[in-house]
């Protein structure tokens, strides 16, 4: 997970913020591929002027076919079960600094992932550094729950290496 945004409501501001977060981390070269699933707030003029700007092509999912992004819904999931289910925030700004410090210290650096050969994908990264062909996936759900329950709206853009 490289771009992350948390917000109260889903709106392209949070999808743009997650990633210009990723895009500023990554700095990729020009091509890189940038797949979501066919959400409003990827296929606004915002999110793919970035794209654009930064010399990225856009890929959507097909119609009804939600395994093109299961990646990323794996990831949503897992968000969802460590820190959104199992904890209550006080605040925005609670949920926001415990889910940053999940991706940095946990997900990111231990998580062990099937998909990358059972590494963190900061290994995984490391170990394609090389590797030319990059792919940037990205969607949105609600994730944090705060202390009267509601939903939080969460972005996240991940680059990733193929």
């Amino acid at each position: 997970m490289i771009g992350w945004a948390l917000e109260r409501t889903l709106e392209d501001d949070l999808t743009v913020a997650a990633l210009r977060m990723a895009l500023e981390l990554r700095r990729p070269a020009p091509g890189l591929v940038h797949h979501s699933d066919r959400g409003s707030q990827y296929a606004s003029g915002d999110y793919t002027d970035l794209l654009k700007a930064h010399g990225c092509q856009s890929s959507m999912s097909h119609k009804a076919s939600p395994w093109e992004n299961a990646g990323c819904e794996s990831w949503m999931k897992t968000l969802k079960y460590e820190k959104g289910y199992r904890q209550e925030y006080r605040d925005l700004a609670e949920a926001r600094a415990s889910i940053g410090q999940f991706i940095d210290k946990v997900y990111n650096q231990k998580r062990l992932h099937s998909a990358l050969g059972y590494r963190p994908p900061v290994e995984f990264e490391q170990a394609l550094a090389a590797s030319s062909v990059v792919e940037v996936c990205a969607g949105a759900a609600h994730t944090a729950r705060g202390a009267r329950g509601k939903g939080k709206a969460a972005a996240r853009a991940t680059v990733r290496r193929r």
